[in-house]
């Protein structure tokens, strides 16, 4: 994915890898003989030192290389090796990394070195209690290298697992959400981050990603930015960098790991983003301008294909569907050997809001090669809900002070499902439910909400006090109460003070409410207009009906429907 960016950009890039065939070279062909790939293991220092002798600038794709050839070549190659070897020495050991982290005021949970003795690891779980993350220090990737101790029973079995590998434990975590924030630093030291992600892990590897991160908190994914960015900022050399994070019950957040180099969960970002993680470590290593980190659609997933067992024809088979889902990119890696567990490619699914988005990722999980569980499927790509249910992922929420209002409301219910757009509807009260209605307005939009209708009756604070807190438009229905014929909760909707607009319908018209939260989606939802215009167009058919009947038969034997 490295060598696509580049050839758009008409850099030539060398490749060591062993084998004539390998992935990266299938992409790019040689325009001279000097600048022929290099058939070798990236560890093998003749072949790095050959590889150097070629280059302008010198880069990774994996950490697991022999980094103590790459400082000592560091000044022979004229643009650098990024990023800096200090840096890949610092990661490729995960115990290192943790001290280093650690040492630099960034968050991490707690860890111990462990020998590889049953005592030394009993000795941790007596101080970190369990469940026990036991991790190798060295060559682990991809859930590689570690095991979960959940019983001291277990340790002879880590041991096994683990192999002859040095070991370290961690604290158990008990996060909520793995999120992940890719950041990209040029060689004068000017960092930008992308939107922070949320990842999904399935048997220890990355399963999942969505962008952006929906989240209750809204300060969420800046503070994820911030840990991100300060995490790199530590490191040495520029490029691209993926950092692994849990994010906690309360809103803290502990990185895991760091990854210095193009990253899985930054994959989303080849059709997610207006410059793609790959394109921006070109840019950052050969010292130009950053591009734009900036999403440039509403909602994206990425899926990652790993081989079920070693029958490509599972994996074409899938793909042959995907190929049918509206918004998916297949991305195969062109790998010879298919084995279990292997990842052989990347489906990316892009979409105009989440429900879409959940929508078209169903049927791709439910064909993935070694299947999903129910489970997965209802927590990741639920159903649409059975009527009268808040969708899982709405784009407008009906709120109203009292249930006494809900058969105003329901008519805004009822537009929005004939268009077709997921909602939420429930009780949020001004005066009686405070706290829920500050929760509720501040996490609107870092839910993925784009509109609040609300309704009220009386005082009717609730749509002016929504529109305070949350940048959002709010509609406000303003409900027929027992005195003063709704005219009051009028009133009190429009006579908001400049710059907190709230938009108003006539009294008890919900039906409005949300024909007007149709109109407001369409700016970005295009497809909406033509559903308005549709919509206007049965009126006038409705209508003109009417007319016809009217004149055929007269007014005194027309009947008025009520």
């Amino acid at each position: 994915m490295l060598a696509e960016s580049a050839s758009l950009l008409n850099i030539d890039v060398v490749i060591l890898d062993s084998g004539d065939y390998t992935p990266a070279k299938q992409i790019v062909v040689p325009r001279t003989a000097e600048k022929a790939h290099i058939d070798g293991s990236f560890t093998d220092p003749a072949k790095i030192r050959e590889l150097a002798k070629k280059v302008d600038v010198l880069t990774v794709e994996i950490e697991h290389v022999d980094v103590g050839v790459l400082e000592e070549i560091e000044s022979s190659v004229p643009l650098g090796i990024h990023p800096s070897p200090s840096t890949i020495r610092i990661v490729q050991d995960k115990f290192l990394q943790k001290q280093h982290l650690k040492a630099s005021g960034v968050p991490v949970s707690e860890f111990l070195p462990v020998e590889r003795t049953v005592e030394s690891i009993q000795s941790a779980i007596d101080k970190l209690g369990l469940p026990l993350m036991l991790k190798s220090r060295t060559l682990a990737y991809d859930g590689r290298g570690n095991f979960v101790i959940h019983d001291p029973s277990q340790i002879d079995q880590a041991l096994i697992a683990l192999k002859d590998r040095p070991l370290y434990a961690e604290k158990w975590v008990p996060f909520i959400n793995e999120i992940a924030v890719m950041v990209v630093r040029d060689t004068k030291g000017e960092t930008t981050s992308y939107p922070a992600v949320e990842t999904v892990h399935k048997e220890n590897v990355c399963h999942l990603v969505f962008a952006p991160l929906r989240s209750r908190d809204p300060a969420v994914p800046h503070r994820a930015k911030q840990v991100a960015e300060a995490a790199v900022k530590t490191f040495q050399g520029a490029g691209i960098f993926g950092v692994e994070m849990f994010l906690m019950q309360d809103g803290s957040i502990y990185v895991n790991e760091i990854a210095p180099r193009p990253h899985n969960s930054g994959h989303y970002t080849i059709e997610g983003c207006e410059t793609s993680q790959y394109e921006n470590h070109l840019r950052a290593i050969l010292s130009l301008p950053l591009g734009s980190t900036a999403l440039k659609v509403p909602s994206t997933a990425m899926l990652n294909v790993l081989g079920a067992s070693s029958n490509h024809q599972e994996i074409f088979d899938f793909t042959n569907f995907a190929v049918t889902v509206p918004g998916t990119t297949i991305h195969l890696y062109g790998k010879a050997e298919c084995r279990k567990g292997r990842k052989m490619g990347h489906v990316t699914v892009v979409a105009q809001n989440d429900a879409e988005l959940r929508s078209r990722l169903r049927p791709l999980l439910e064909r993935i090669p070694g299947g999903s569980s129910i489970a997965e499927l209802d927590r990741y790509a639920p159903l649409p809900p059975s009527k009268g249910h808040s969708h899982h992922h709405p784009l407008v929420g009906i709120i109203m002070g009292s249930d006494s209002d809900l058969p105003i409301m329901l008519p805004a219910a009822h537009i929005l499902d004939s268009f077709n757009i997921p909602y939420e509807l429930t009780i949020v009260s001004a005066h009686r439910t405070p706290d829920r209605l500050v929760e509720y307005s501040k996490s609107a939009a870092s839910r993925g909400l784009r509109v609040v209708i609300a309704g009220a009756g009386g005082a009717a604070h609730l749509p002016g006090m929504v529109a305070a807190m949350t940048a959002l438009p709010v509609v406000g229905v303003p409900v027929k109460g027992s005195s003063l014929d709704g005219v009051d909760s009028l009133h009190s909707i429009v006579q908001m003070p400049r710059g907190i607009p709230v938009a108003t319908v006539a009294i008890n018209n919900g039906t409005n409410a949300g024909l007007l939260a149709v109109r407001i989606l369409s700016a970005g939802i295009p497809d909406l207009i033509n559903d308005m215009e549709k919509y206007l167009k049965n009126l006038e058919t409705e209508v003109m009906t009417k007319v016809d009947r009217l004149e055929e038969i007269g007014w005194e034997a027309y009947e008025v429907k009520k």
